[in-house]
């Protein structure tokens, strides 16, 4: 039979034949799981990154149908094997960081716990996430600096994103003076928070004595606010209390001492002032 004939050593028309099918099953089915990948994730990641994904699977698929074509084709592997376990070798410990990086990319950008726009800390680097690429990851930090962060060290160090969750809390500590009436001041200042139209009332904010200190009463105050707007309210806010503090006649007060003096020496009987003892 023709498909019996030998080409070359012992492949013969039916392995070309089979090894065409497997490759042209392989190309269809690289392009069927692009179009089902895009389709999947085109609304969760950026469209960029979609690609770098979809490129790797594609040729993933291509990689694993041509392995599966070569010993069909009478190509051995182990010599292959042999030779790319020892350039893979040499190659792995040159850039170990780089495949870390690169995989650390793809798991960023599928598990998503920071978003462009996000204000994160990562590692003790605060600002704002500008761009998540694949190897690496750019911070704006809050004085205007460019950060470059390896994705390998984003994806392995503690990340706090501070805008994920929809409401935050900030905190003050006001201290009055002993003499002022601790309950009016609690009073006016939870009159002034409620009044705030950015300030949540669930959680409830809460204003209560903390602590007696050496020159005040001082009261804990704790507010929540949209995360969208936490930053403008803690900023004008703390102003307004002590406005509205002074207009109810509390002030908040300058550190003080009372120094105590004791009775003046005086010297001793039959001794005159100012001779020697």
């Amino acid at each position: 039979m023709m498909l019996k004939k030998i080409v070359y050593g012992n492949v013969t028309f039916l392995d070309l034949l089979f090894a065409a099918l497997i490759l042209i099953v392989a190309f269809s089915l690289a392009r069927a799981v692009s179009v089902y990948l895009r389709r999947l994730l085109k609304e969760k990641i950026a469209k960029v990154h979609l690609e770098i994904i979809v490129r790797l699977v594609y040729y993933t698929i291509l990689v694993v149908a041509v392995l599966v074509v070569l010993p069909i084709l009478g190509v051995k592997l182990s010599g292959l094997l042999v030779a790319g376990g020892i350039v893979g070798l040499a190659v792995g410990f040159a850039s170990q960081s780089i495949v870390g990086n690169l995989i650390s990319g793809v798991f960023l950008i599928i598990e998503r716990p920071i978003n462009i726009g996000n204000s994160v800390n990562i590692d003790g680097t605060m600002g704002i996430v500008e761009d998540i690429r694949i190897m690496a990851t750019t911070l704006r930090t809050f004085d205007g600096l460019y950060v470059r962060v390896p994705n390998q060290k984003v994806f392995t160090t503690n990340i706090t994103n501070f805008v994920v969750n929809v409401a935050r809390r900030f905190e003050y500590t006001v201290g009055i003076r002993y003499s002022d009436d601790a309950d009016k001041a609690i009073k006016v200042i939870k009159d002034l928070i409620e009044r705030e139209p950015m300030a949540l009332k669930n959680p409830e904010p809460q204003v209560f004595v903390d602590n007696l200190g050496d020159n005040s009463v001082n009261l804990f105050v704790r507010i929540w606010a949209p995360t969208s707007d936490w930053f403008g309210l803690k900023t004008k806010l703390l102003w307004k209390i002590k406005k509205a503090l002074e207009r109810e006649g509390i002030e908040i007060p300058f550190p003080q001492r009372v120094v105590w003096y004791g009775q003046e020496e005086k010297p001793p009987e039959n001794q005159p002032e100012g001779s020697p003892v």
